[in-house]
């Protein structure tokens, strides 16, 4: 594909902006325009890049080849499956929908036209987070024994259309299975509403029999923005900051000596900080995007990889609102509780060292629950 590729955003508040900036500045690329619902926002965005502005969506799909859809998470569905019907690529912020039975439809619909479909996991392209898989990638001898992620934000009122569950814990989510390359054997779920009447602060606890235990936790009424990543192997300790972009690995050396004939003992710490390339992460997020249309290629983040991320949120948030005692009228799993998630394929090569304790290592694990 020689043409410029002809790109239009549906949806341009902060980021579908951030899209529109990264477009206007990417080579085969033709930013052709936008649409909103708000005309007073399409029309400033039609003016700071020179595009036009449609507050029909449709009257749009006739000029583009490719579309990236950065509206609020209910439209996502009906939106993406018209740009879809229409024949366009597609790449929708996360999550892929509100429901697993619309995220299946998504994916279902592109490939059957065989359409490109990707998922706005922008920290899959964090450079923090590609050298920490690079790190524990060369690292196969150690062996993970813990790893605990903080997605942490103070509440803004912006995101209340979703449980913070599916607005942040889904990114850690999706980093997770992208470096165990599995679901877990188990979850635990604990949460709390606060400021909405979804799940404002989450924490999720994944059991892997052959790999480490994943703690997780989510939460948009803290006073601090944190995004961390800290694993514990056998012989280390990494830090990895996701917001900051900096990698540190922590070690302790026991080394012994003797001293006119005794033993002694000295014992040293070590930090090795790690270089981390200084680029933007949605800047590679739409390259991969744009450049896996030209080639024919899988992107990073499919649409497949979306809806294992989906599931396994929403299964997380139903344990949580079961304990809470409260039911969300958008959860329609269209396979019996505490069941579908155990069912997930990932499509992936694990980054982490998994089978330490010689369990099997299929991706695809069966039921959990015994057949009597």
């Amino acid at each position: 594909m020689s043409e410029k590729i002809k790109v239009g955003v549906i949806g341009v508040g902060n980021m579908g902006e951030r899209h529109c900036r990264v477009y206007s500045t990417l080579p085969h690329v033709q930013l052709v325009g936008v649409s909103d619902l708000s005309e007073s926002r399409g029309r400033q965005i039609q003016e700071k890049y020179e595009v036009q502005y449609f507050q029909d969506f449709k009257k749009l799909l006739q000029l583009v080849d490719v579309v990236s859809l950065a509206t609020t998470t209910p439209g996502h569905y009906p939106l993406g499956m018209e740009c879809l019907r229409h024949g366009k690529h597609l790449l929708v912020e996360k999550p892929l929908a509100l429901t697993v039975q619309q995220a299946q439809e998504l994916v279902a619909t592109a490939h059957a036209e065989n359409l490109l479909l990707m998922v706005g996991h922008i920290e899959r392209y964090n450079p923090a987070f590609k050298e920490l898989q690079s790190l524990l990638a060369s690292h196969q001898s150690e062996e993970p024994v813990a790893m605990n992620i903080r997605r942490l934000s103070p509440f803004d009122g912006s995101q209340t259309d979703v449980d913070v569950v599916s607005d942040l814990m889904i990114h850690d989510l999706d980093m997770v299975l992208k470096m165990t390359g599995r679901v877990p054997d188990a979850i635990e779920t604990f949460g709390r509403s606060v400021f909405t009447k979804t799940v404002d602060h989450a924490v999720a606890t994944l059991y892997y029999k052959d790999g480490p235990v994943v703690t997780l936790t989510a939460s948009r009424v803290t006073q601090q923005k944190i995004r961390a990543i800290e694993v514990t192997t056998s012989e280390s300790y990494i830090e990895t900051d996701l917001l900051h972009k900096n990698l540190s690995i922590h070690r302790r050396f026991v080394p012994h000596y003797s001293n006119r004939g005794n033993p002694s003992y000295r014992q040293e710490d070590f930090i090795e900080r790690i270089f981390v390339p200084s680029t933007e992460p949605l800047q590679l997020e739409l390259a991969d995007f744009i450049q896996s249309i030209r080639k024919s290629t899988t992107p990073q983040v499919s649409g497949s990889d979306g809806l294992a991320a989906l599931v396994l949120a929403l299964e997380i948030r139903r344990k949580i609102e079961e304990k809470l005692g409260e039911t969300s009228e958008t959860e329609q799993i269209p396979l019996v509780a505490d069941e579908a998630w155990r069912k997930i394929t990932i499509h992936s090569t694990p980054v982490l060292p998994m089978g330490f304790h010689h369990q099997n290592a299929a991706t695809r694990l069966p039921s959990l629950i015994s057949n009597k």
